[in-house]
Order: C-alpha cells, then structure tokens, then sequence
C-alpha cells in the first residue's frame, strides 16, 4: 500500500518489543512511546538486587535495538489520556495522531490500598529498583557493624512479601549470601543471626505450581534457613515495625513486596472495560472492548477463552505470543483477510531457589534439581536480547557456580 498506517505502541516490555519486531515494514509507521529508555529483563531483576549480576546485563537501550528499522520513531514520555473519537493519546510531551493504538503498559506493585506500607516497602518492577535494594542491603550490612542492640536486631531481619517466583528467588538468593559471602566479607559479625523470611498468604510459596514445586520450595527454603510465613498478612509497616494479620510483629528496616501487582491503566478508555486488578476488556485479537482500533496487550489484556475463562496468567510468553498473534492480525485487517483469535498453549513454569535448586513445571513432567536448575538457566539465557549480554550472563553465573561469590557488591549512589 502507499501510505503507511502509523501504530503507536505504549510500552517497551515484553509484549511492546515484539510487536515492534514483528510488524511489517511495508504497513506501518511505528512511535514506540515509554518512560524508560531501555527494555528491562524483568525475571533477574532479583539478581540485579542481590548483587548476582549488573544491571547493565539485563537492560536494553530501545533506540540501540531498533537502530535499523527507520520506520520506528522511539519517543521518552509518560502517556496521560486518550481520545478516542480523535484517535490521539496525550502524553507528557505532546498528543500523538493515530490509525491504531497499542496499549502494552505491563503492570505495577499492588499494596492493596495500604498507603503506609507503600511508603516503607521496596519494590522490584525496574531495574531501577533492583539498584536501590542492592544499595540497601549492602548499606544495611556495613549498618550493622556500628549499630547498638535495639537498631541491630532491625537491621538483621530482612523480610521478603509475596511467595511467588520472584519471592522465593530472592528469599534463596539471600540465604546463600548469608551462607557464602557475607562471614567472607565481614569476619567479626555473626550473621548465622541474620533472619531471612517470606511471608506468603496461602498455604504454600509457588501456590500456582504444581503439589511436587509447592513441596520442594517449602523444603529447599526451610533447608536453607529461610523464616518461612505461609497462610500470613501483613497488614502494616512503619518503616520499622511490620505487622501480621495473627498480631505477630517484626522489627526490620528492609521488606521487600513482591505480593502482587495491578495493571498500569489510562484515563480516557470505555467506562465498563476495566475487569479485577486494573486489567483491559480484549476481544479475541486484544481488541478493547467497544473501541474499533485499540489493542491491549500482555499483562494488562484481560481475555477470556474457552480454555482461560478467567483471564490469561501474566507471564512474558503470553505477553510474546500475544503480541505475535497482533502483529499478524493487524496486517490481515488491513489486507481484508480473516483474523485469527489468540489461545495460550500452557509452555510451563518454573524458579530456582538457589544453587542446584529449582522446580520445572512443563505439561508432560515436573521435576526439581539440579536437572531443573540447568534447564532454568538454560531457558533464561536463550530469552536474553543479545549474544553479548548472553555471554556476560553466563560468565558470571559460571565464575559464582565455581567461587561461591561474585565481587559485584558496589553501593552506587551520591556523596551527598
């Protein structure tokens, strides 16, 4: 055709990035609008927290991805509202004309409306905030040298929220720090009294995979330590008292919440599109419902289909196929073809708990192990953007495999 339909596409993640790869040229003319400049790897962000790897290993400069396709126009900002009528979508840096919009915002942390505790608590959802809880542990670790009785007992309790992969990825982390680095680093303090706990509301952590995965994280996490929480709330923190919904409380200066998240929404959509968690109403192609040519995609998309009635799980290979299925779609309308509606073929789940450790849940089998560790390792690898970040990944997994340590455990931040 001679005149390209110009698509905007909100959001950089998983889904964003490969719709942008995967539309055709020849169709369209792509603005890729994000408040960050860089796609973020979100499944290591809780390495990047704990000192495994360096953030640079898992951030991709949009601009450097996209540096031959001059038909993509990257554009930094933070979209405020749409207009549906006029087809433009307003953002912190002007309003943007469209033919079709492409909403791929991913989600945010949930605090289930409690404000306090969203003052005091850590959260893990950019690479930004993997920076911060590195400088606050390692900070918190030097604290504890100096620190009287009272402020130490405080600052030797960390407390992780949420028994998700991301929760029990860090709470492992944290223990084989504890086990292997720190009585290297500091030799005149006993951090066999460093606590380690989860807090997890139902009965197990990794309570959406399989009975054999909920059993064997249970019982690596016990076995390395970790103050394991299950069938708890936490229902406040002040930044120094965290409280239980049992009336159990915990001094601690770090809680890291990793319970739970909520869509990024935008002011301007149809009033009865918005379904549980802040999630949008799609059709069978991620077209919003009652809109004509704007799409949602990924963990913001709410789809219901024969086999998920409920919704799609937000996981980044729905989030990819979605967004692959969309692409299609989008030149098929144009072209007059028949769209094909999207369905997710459950690929499986899985987390590492640490070294050796791991739980794989795919259709056909489950297993743990150091099998599952190996395949953990392996399937992360292949979904990191470039071969030399690739590279850098796997140097540095291998030199900690062998040294028990890696030497990244630099506090970045001002004199000030």
């Amino acid at each position: 055709m001679d005149v390209k339909q110009k698509i905007v596409i909100v959001g950089g993640g998983f889904a964003g990035l490969q719709l942008v790869r995967r539309l055709d040229n020849r169709f369209f003319e792509i603005i890729l609008i994000d408040k960050l400049n860089h796609h973020q790897f979100q499944p290591l962000f809780y390495q990047v927290a704990t000192s495994q790897i360096e953030p640079s290993s898992i951030s991709f400069p949009l601009r450097h991805i996209f540096r031959k396709r001059k038909n993509v126009m990257i554009r930094l900002a933070e979209v405020l509202s749409l207009d549906l009528k006029k087809s433009i979508i307003k953002s912190s840096i002007g309003e943007f004309k469209y033919d079709y919009l492409v909403l791929a915002m991913g989600c945010k942390t949930n605090f289930f409306g409690n404000n306090e505790i969203s003052k005091y608590a850590f959260t893990l959802k950019t690479t930004y905030d993997a920076i911060t809880i590195r400088n606050h542990i390692l900070q918190t670790f030097e604290d504890i040298i100096s620190a009287n009785g009272i402020e130490k007992e405080s600052l030797m309790n960390i407390v992780i929220v949420g028994g998700g992969p991301t929760g029990v990825e860090m709470a492992g982390a944290f223990s084989e720090i504890k086990k292997n680095i720190l009585p290297k680093d500091y030799h005149r303090i006993d951090f066999s009294k460093l606590n380690i706990f989860l807090i997890e509301g139902s009965k197990y952590p990794l309570n959406s995979m399989s009975k054999t995965a909920k059993n064997a994280s249970k019982t690596y996490l016990q076995k390395m330590g970790v103050e394991l929480l299950t069938e708890k709330f936490v229902v406040n923190y002040n930044g120094e008292i965290l409280q239980l919904n049992n009336g159990e409380t915990i001094k601690t200066k770090t809680v890291i919440w990793a319970a739970g998240v909520t869509s990024n929404t935008i002011e301007g959509l149809p009033e009865n599109s918005l379904a549980a968690g802040n999630r949008i109403k799609v059709d069978r192609i991620n077209k919003i419902t009652e809109t004509e040519n704007v799409f949602a995609i990924g963990d913001i998309a709410y789809m219901e289909t024969p086999l998920y009635p409920k919704g799609h799980p937000q996981l980044a290979n729905v989030a990819i196929n979605q967004a692959k299925n969309l692409a299609k779609n989008l030149k098929k309308i144009i072209e007059g073809e028949k769209t094909k509606d999207y369905e997710y073929k459950d690929l499986g789940s899985m987390a590492t708990l640490g070294r050796n450790k791991a739980v794989v849940d795919l259709p056909f089998i489950k297993f743990k192990g150091f099998f599952a560790w190996i395949i953990w390792m392996f399937l992360h690898l292949m979904l990191i953007l470039s071969v030399r970040n690739k590279l850098i990944i796997f140097i540095n997994w291998a030199w900690a495999y062998i040294t028990k340590d890696t030497s990244l455990r630099l506090i970045l931040k001002g004199n000030k």
